[in-house]
């Protein structure tokens, strides 16, 4: 499925054009993955996600005691009264014989009998006991140990595909907060250049050399550069409660902003599939979980061995002696041989859900390259970006320098300069926020490809 939608006829031009561009990694990056290793220990999905790890570590434990003996105590105490009882004629047996043997003897020693009634029920009686009981053979025993362990396997996938996600948001969310902090340096610079022209404007105009249309307008930048630097300080803000809250960490913290301002390495011929994402790992587990799931289907056809021993006493009036004492050993087999047609139809269901993930995991190998091309794709896009904006970068603060030369020497009007302010304002605006797109834009192939390192 990769090999029709892999082309490097197509993508090879940008590989080629991002390994033009030979930059080294910011320092920051020490920084962030200091960030990052403590949202990994802290964060509150990743705990719930350790928790359910934990949970089918015990299911697997648990699976695995059932191959084990068993040892139980039972005891139960009767006391009845009435219901069916039997007749025992005793009297009528012995009663003639007693008799002819006192006439023989001479003696009474041989008394006269009365006829007896004794209850079915057990009146006054236990039966204590430890019973010991170990499975021989049992097929669905060693199935269910399998399946256990396999879905141990598919929650860590779990943790490390909850983990790989938080490390983008975490420097995804980190580039925007650097983002606003330096739009918000921007416009704090900018400020005191209009504040600087206000002051020139009013003094200029004190001295009858420019008419009041330049002061107007000089407090109205002021009043606009003032809005904008409001809208950015909340912008910072938003982005630093979204990071502390990755973080869990108290939303107010402050947070350590390096300054980067070169773009991401670019060797992205080591991020150029997606074998190594986790949710082509679930679904091959869950294939291997439904095998055994198959194989549990199929295991009626073994039958089920096991042994069992009873130690215990029974008897009435709580006597306890060499009579009442006992044990009982047994061996029970137990093979279902017809059972209307449900074992073949599990069977049936089992086979028709491996064939669903079968198709499953084409389509979601596909689904995952084009996820990544398209990162690709959008990383090149950001890369122009930064370019072009460098470009303007330069052209505008060149504008701007000579223009500013220029009204100093009264050739130019405010307007003019105004404009040329804008300008270099915006385009150092625009260069911040494609420098950092660009590192988002990274994040998000590494995402794609799975290539960041996460311990596990």
């Amino acid at each position: 499925m990769i090999n029709k939608f892999h082309n490097h006829n197509f993508f090879g031009p940008i590989l080629l054009a991002i390994s033009l561009i030979t930059i080294q990694k910011a320092s920051a990056q020490s920084r962030l993955d200091l960030y990052i290793s403590e949202g990994l220990e802290s964060n509150q999905s990743i705990h719930q996600q350790n928790f359910m790890l934990e949970k089918s570590i015990y299911a697997l434990g648990e699976a695995k005691s059932m191959f084990k003996p068993n040892v139980s105590f039972s005891t139960t105490y009767t006391k009845a009264d009435g219901g069916r009882t039997i007749d025992i004629p005793v009297g009528d047996m012995l009663n003639n014989v007693y008799s002819t043997l006192n006439q023989l003897t001479g003696t009474n020693a041989f008394p006269q009998l009365q006829n007896r009634s004794e209850q079915l029920n057990p009146d006054n009686f236990y039966d204590a006991k430890f019973r010991i009981s170990q499975p021989i053979l049992n097929a669905e025993i060693s199935y269910n140990k399998k399946i256990k362990s396999r879905q141990i396997d598919l929650q860590k996938t779990e943790v490390q595909l909850y983990k790989r996600e938080l490390v983008k948001e975490i420097k995804t969310s980190y580039y925007n907060y650097l983002k606003a902090v330096n739009a918000e340096k921007i416009y704090l610079s900018y400020r005191k250049l209009v504040l600087e022209g206000e002051r020139v404007n009013k003094k200029l105009f004190d001295n009858g050399k420019i008419n009041r249309t330049a002061v107007i307008r000089s407090k109205n930048e002021v009043s606009k550069i003032d809005a904008s630097i409001v809208t950015a300080q909340k912008t910072k803000e938003s982005a630093q409660f979204y990071f502390n809250f990755l973080l869990n960490r108290p939303l107010s913290d402050s947070i350590a902003a390096d300054e980067i301002t070169t773009l991401p390495e670019q060797d992205l011929s080591l991020m150029d599939n997606v074998s190594a994402r986790e949710e082509l790992s679930k679904l091959k587990i869950a294939k291997g979980i439904n095998e055994d799931l198959t194989g549990l289907a199929k295991s009626y056809l073994i039958p089920k061995i096991g042994a069992s021993m009873d130690l215990g006493s029974q008897a009435f009036d709580w006597k306890f002696n060499k009579q009442s004492r006992y044990y009982l050993l047994g061996v029970s087999l137990q093979w279902d041989l017809f059972a209307s047609g449900k074992n073949i139809n599990r069977i049936k269901q089992a086979v028709a859900e491996q064939h669903a993930i079968e198709s499953q995991t084409g389509y979601v190998e596909q689904q995952l390259l084009t996820e990544l091309r398209v990162r690709q794709a959008n990383m090149l896009s950001a890369i122009a970006q930064y370019q072009a904006a460098q470009n303007q970068l330069t052209t505008s603060q060149t504008y701007y320098k000579d223009v500013a030369l220029m009204y100093k020497e009264g050739m130019a009007i405010y307007i003019e300069l105004l404009d040329a302010q804008n300008q270099w304002v915006d385009s150092q605006l625009q260069a911040n926020i494609a420098l950092f797109d660009t590192w988002i834009s990274y994040s998000a192939i590494e995402r794609a490809a799975a290539s960041f390192n996460i311990q596990k």
